[in-house]
């Protein structure tokens, strides 16, 4: 097909722009050759006669050409080093297990005062310090049960390690001594005249000549030694020569003496002649009844700074997550607390830990006494109080008697009053409150706040099945199609219910824990005696705090029913008595 320019229409131009449809000049500035020499004006000086512009000398052996830096020219910047990918963390699995003696003090705190304490909070206290737990190291298998990463234990010390060669050379360095004693006898000294010496930049050892038959050995078993974890280029260019006569004199002093080992600790007495014997001597010996390989070890918390390597990271990594958010513990916790009889319930999504479960105790209908049912309609009349108020309100203090000064006598400082036992009517109500916290029908929360079991919300009657009537049977025509089964209304509820009450589980244990209130630091710590000290003492004398403000009334979740007999009388004692010695009276 012939193209005519001047009659066809190119469509590739056709939507150019119009200097891109000019042909294109061959000399496009040329017009324009000059101007930049006309409006360059020459320079003056300080008199005001312009000066002459010297031209540009290149310095000798150099011309202007070579003066310019070109792209070839040009110095390449630095490339940044690649990033450092991290090491995997070894196939382990790591539980984290409360220390069982603090475990216990902790249940005969909560069962002596009765309080209900944020089971998160009590998990983030085992965390601060490493002396409240211990830490469980478990091997991880494949589908075939084979070991992913073997675990190995050395039986003189209890350090956990992640490989063979690790352990031994862990016993060879930490426990040589036990194995082996170094005896050193004269030999002839190197022959030869020496002027330098090689030494270690990092730890000042002597390494010989670099010309010396025994100098790369020397180099090699150093870098494996003690700097393993650096590459040998980078450990040999810190290697510096020394030119120092004392220095080299040492050296030779020290080649004056051969060191040999004698071995312990074994029927025959042996010497070997250097460390590569003593360590082969050593796997074949002893390796098999000092070193062990284990599927699960536990170490005290404390010990997990001596790990190394891929298990100190692990370590680290596991408490950095428990910190954010403490599950592992809190779920360990659970378990040693429900074997000790202590009982769980929520509170607006927060898992509290108590002597008993909620149960709602309901006035009208079960009969109780005059001294229980003032404190419950107190507490429901008043939410937010707290154990003083109660017994202040319910059973006041009598007033001290304060004698008037003697005539003449000088007006002595005023002192504080002296504490006074607990009256008969304070006692009774102690007693009262204390048989209803352990009973569950009032809640007392780590903050001092009361706070009574709410009445459960009634559940919806299940619909009655349907009495099935015989009818006669009605075959479908060629026009009819089968009726599709109706769905019960109470099976889709309640399994709707099913599926929103885990909803609300699986919220609430990802959700961040709010603490009721503070927790003492005597929970944890047991007493010289073997009792945990009380935080407060119960004859209502409780010294004023932040705790003991008043909060917001929380419901209560999950209420357990009604079932427990009812407190008719309460004994009048002084102090509380324990869980074991309430009695409760019949129906």
């Amino acid at each position: 097909m012939n193209f005519n320019p001047e009659t066809d229409l190119d469509l590739e131009k056709l939507f150019l722009p119009a200097w891109a449809q000019q042909p294109p000049a061959a000399h496009p500035y040329r017009a324009h050759e000059g101007e930049a020499e006309e409006k360059r004006a020459p320079r003056k000086d300080r008199s005001g006669a312009r000066r002459a512009e010297r031209p540009r000398v290149a310095p000798p052996g150099r011309t202007a050409e070579e003066r310019r830096p070109t792209r070839e020219r040009r110095p390449k910047a630095r490339e940044a080093p690649a990033a450092r990918k991290p090491e995997p963390l070894p196939e382990i699995k790591v539980a984290i297990v409360p220390d069982e003696p603090r475990v216990e003090s902790l249940v005969r705190q909560i069962k002596a005062t009765g309080r209900a304490y944020p089971l998160f909070e009590i998990a983030r206290l085992i965390l601060q310090k490493p002396e409240r737990y211990a830490l469980r190291f478990d091997v991880r298998k494949d589908k075939e049960g084979r070991v992913l990463q073997p675990l190995f234990v050395c039986a003189l010390d209890d350090t956990l390690w992640l490989s063979e060669d690790d352990a031994v050379a862990h016993v060879l360095r930490q426990h040589f001594d036990t194995f082996y004693q170094a005896e050193r006898t004269p030999t002839e000294p190197p022959k030869g005249k020496y002027t330098f010496v090689a030494q270690c930049g990092l730890s000042g050892v002597i390494l010989g000549p670099p010309n010396y038959h025994d100098y790369q050995n020397r180099l090699h078993k150093l870098h494996a030694e003690r700097f393993a974890h650096m590459p040998f280029d980078a450990y040999k260019a810190k290697v510096k020569i020394i030119r120092d006569e004392a220095i080299v004199k040492q050296w030779i002093e020290e080649q004056s003496w051969k060191t040999e080992y004698l071995c312990l600790n074994v029927p025959e007495p042996l010497r070997l002649p250097g460390r590569e014997a003593v360590e082969e001597h050593f796997r074949a010996t002893h390796k098999e009844n000092i070193i062990k390989s284990v599927e699960s070890h536990t170490i005290p918390g404390p010990a997990a700074r001596a790990l190394q390597g891929g298990l100190a990271r692990l370590v680290h990594r596991v408490l950095a997550e428990q910190q954010r958010f403490p599950i592992l513990v809190a779920s360990a916790l659970s378990d040693q607390f429900s074997r000790r009889g202590l009982q769980f319930f929520k509170v607006n999504r927060i898992t509290h830990v108590a002597v008993a479960r909620p149960r709602y105790l309901d006035l009208e209908n079960m009969p109780v006494s005059e001294g229980v049912r003032r404190i419950v309609e107190f507490i429901r009349a008043h939410p937010g109080c707290t154990r003083r108020e109660l017994i202040e309100t319910l059973a006041p203090p009598p007033p001290i008697p304060i004698a008037p000064p003697a005539p003449g006598a000088e007006t002595a400082a005023p002192t504080a009053p002296p504490i006074s036992e607990p009256t008969p009517e304070q006692t009774a109500v102690i007693a009262d409150l204390h048989w209803l916290i352990h009973q569950g029908h009032v809640i007392e929360f780590a903050n001092g706040v009361l706070e009574t079991a709410k009445k459960p919300a009634p559940k919806p009657p299940k619909p009655a099945p349907a009495t099935a009537q015989p009818e006669t049977p009605v075959t479908p025509g060629p026009s009819e199609t089968p009726a599709e089964p109706e769905v019960v209304a109470g099976e889709a509820s309640s399994s709707a219910l099913a599926r929103a009450e885990a909803a609300a589980d699986a919220a609430g244990a990802e959700a961040l824990v709010e603490t009721s209130g503070p927790i003492s630091e005597a929970l944890l710590e047991t007493a010289p005696d073997g009792d945990v000290p009380l935080p407060e003492a119960e004859t209502g004398e409780t010294p004023a705090s932040a705790n003991d403000a008043p909060g917001p009334a929380k419901p209560l979740e999950d209420p357990a029913p009604a079932d427990e007999p009812n407190r008719q009388n309460a004994p009048a004692t002084t102090t509380e008595a324990p869980l074991s010695a309430v009695e409760t009276a019949p129906r």
